[in-house]
């Protein structure tokens, strides 16, 4: 009986020595995965020396055909030696129908892998801040222990667990929302102010990539003069805002520098963004413009419009967000003077792109208006040519409506002529007689028009 349940233990658990094989492929596959994507720069930067997609696919194809031929118990023990972020590109490739191999995780591992934001292919990443001669140092955080003897003045999180914001929210004493549930627009539950002091901002940031624009809610927590900043992936602004920290000594001195920056930097990508938006409405209006315009083109003309349309309404968006923003910070007097003077710039600088944004509704109401014309214009030039062709053939139906074919091949028995002769006379009359139709519908057009212009010519002498 005990050497039935010896064997039976034996049985679940994996092949040591093959699955430590196993579990050093799938951290060499993960490290060259990583390498490859280190290389990619930033990706709303232009580059022609990005590595090939293909090859940034080719590693995660060999991942997860390799853990597809393993059992999973193998798996199990596979995703349990693995680091936080390198687990998670695993479970990434094995979560469908993946119950068997919950079943052989811990009770930590499991509670990471099946938190909700992480059905998304979205990285975590915890990154904290310190002070030093002036300058921010980075420090990359995997766990508590990574946080000891460190004083930091930002903490930055992209998609976090509820793991590990609970154990951030018990070393600082501090409540971290869920990246995922920021979608509150009322005012009361975007900035609000804690009984302990905690300071609770949730702003939209501009996100504008060549493929498609939009805005990421974002939680910013000042608390103890720390910074906390919560979002489920990665923004341009807080890549400009760190590099800046990092390379500039005094650019910051505490964590409310760091907030005012930010929104600083918000408000300056979202000018270039607005900068996009008009030389995409200069190559659409000389498009519209020009003498005359397709369909095709009426219809690749609205498609930039609709795209120079959306990106400048998120950006109005994002704008006005930070507006509410710094309006709270200014009436909660939570800043020193120093602030409230950038602040105030801040706002100036809010208020000029205003009436860039109020400028592009207007200017992309008018080639949406313009764009419009053409293509009525074109379809009025269409009809106009159905309406001719009508007129042209009247005759031949008038003729037809009354005699009708079979009364004309009566009458052509009655003639000398042949009965195929007799209709090919009457196909040539055809032409004749719509060519005289269509000459007369011109001559009558332009004698409307001469008079058109003669009484304009009168109007003109008489004023």
């Amino acid at each position: 009986m005990g050497e039935e349940k010896k064997s039976n233990a034996s049985s679940m658990e994996p092949r040591k020595g093959i699955a430590d094989v196993h579990l050093t492929e799938v951290r060499s596959l993960l490290s060259l995965q990583k390498l490859v994507e280190d290389l990619v720069p930033d990706p709303d930067a232009h580059s022609q020396n990005e590595p090939d997609p293909e090859i940034q696919q080719q590693y995660r194809k060999e991942l997860r055909d390799k853990l597809k031929r393993m059992p999973a118990k193998e798996i199990a023990y596979i995703l349990e030696s693995l680091e936080p972020n390198e687990r998670l590109v695993v479970w990434d490739e094995v979560k469908e129908g993946a119950d068997p191999i919950l079943a052989l995780l811990s009770d930590d591992v499991l509670e990471e892998l099946i938190d909700d934001s992480h059905y998304r292919n979205e990285k975590t990443v915890i990154t904290a801040f310190e002070l030093r001669e002036g300058k921010l140092r980075q420090i990359q955080v995997h766990g508590p222990d990574d946080l000891k003897d460190v004083h930091p003045i930002w903490v930055d999180l992209i998609a976090p667990t509820k793991k590990m914001r609970t154990w951030l929210g018990e070393m600082f004493d501090v409540e971290i929302p869920d990246p995922s549930s920021l979608t509150d627009l009322e005012a009361s539950a975007r900035f609000y102010v804690e009984d302990d002091g905690e300071v609770h901002l949730h702003s939209d940031f501009l996100l504008d990539t060549r493929d498609e624009s939009r805005n990421v809610p974002v939680a910013l927590i000042l608390h103890n003069e720390i910074l906390f900043t919560v979002r489920t992936e990665e923004l341009p602004v807080f890549r400009l805002q760190r590099a800046r920290a990092r390379t500039r000594p005094g650019y910051v001195s505490d964590g409310k520098d760091v907030l005012l920056d930010l929104y600083a930097a918000d408000v300056e990508y979202s000018a270039n963004a607005l900068e996009d938006v008009y030389g995409e409405l200069e190559k659409v209006g000389t498009q519209v413009l020009q003498s005359h315009i397709t369909d095709v083109e009426a219809s690749q003309i609205l498609a930039g419009i609709a795209e120079a349309e959306d990106l400048n309404g998120r950006t109005r968006r994002s704008v006005l967000d930070t507006r509410r923003a710094l309006s709270f910070l200014m009436r909660g007097k939570l800043l020193s003077e120093a602030q409230h003077a950038d602040v105030r710039e801040i706002l100036r600088d809010i208020e000029s792109l205003d009436g860039h944004t109020a400028f592009l509704f207007n200017k992309i109401n008018f080639l949406l208006d313009a764009t419009d014309s053409g293509i009525n214009i074109n379809a009025n030039k269409k009809i106009e040519r159905l309406t001719i062709m009508t007129v042209t053939f009247m005759p031949i139906n008038i003729l037809a409506g009354i005699g009708g074919m079979s009364e004309f091949s009566d009458m052509a028995k009655t003639m000398e002529w042949s009965l195929v002769t007799t209709y090919g006379a009457f196909f040539a009359a055809i032409p004749v007689v719509s060519g005289v139709t269509y000459l007369c519908l011109r001559f009558m057009e332009k004698r409307e028009a001469k008079r058109g212009r003669g009484r304009t010519g009168g109007i003109r002498r008489t004023a």
